[in-house]
């Protein structure tokens, strides 16, 4: 997104490291990772926070990136999906989205890895309906639902 003129300035730490950026006073967190950043693994998809497609954590809790505003986020502390693996391993969770199948076209894995490392960090050994229930928010056009759930358990028991 080109900045003009009332561009306000937007300090934030991204993946562990810190960022000075300009983002416009109407320009969401979703453009400003996507766009500025170059972050794409948050995905753009509905833009009206109904799919959890862009989740990301901010502060520590997982938010749709695209109805908060980049200026909202200035101080904040922001991990994405290219924060989680760094550039080692994948994590244990996305190991197993893809041992079992829970990436099948994959627009919306990352929001989903994104809500299941919350979920797990909020209740390590969650039920079959705790699964549903902390997962609700992100919807997948493929019907995987039931794969999304056996890796968040799979990853919850590798956890022991």
């Amino acid at each position: 997104m080109t900045v003009g003129a009332g561009a306000l300035r937007v300090e934030l730490t991204v993946n562990g490291r810190p960022r000075v950026l300009q983002a416009s006073p109407h320009q969401s967190l979703l453009s400003l990772l996507r766009d500025d950043l170059g972050l794409t693994g948050t995905k753009a998809c509905c833009l009206v926070g109904e799919c959890g497609a862009c989740t990301v954590s901010l502060n520590g809790r997982i938010v749709d990136s695209c109805l908060i505003l980049a200026v909202e986020a200035d101080g904040a502390e922001l991990t994405t999906i290219e924060g989680l693996a760094g550039d080692g391993p994948l994590t244990s969770l996305q190991r197993a989205f893809l041992e079992k199948g829970a990436a099948q076209c994959g627009y919306c894995t990352p929001g989903q890895v994104m809500a299941a490392r919350d979920l797990l960090g909020r209740i390590p050994h969650p039920t079959e309906a705790e699964v549903h229930e902390g997962m609700g928010g992100n919807l997948c056009r493929c019907g995987c639902y039931y794969q999304i759930t056996d890796a968040v358990l799979g990853a919850a028991a590798a956890a022991d």
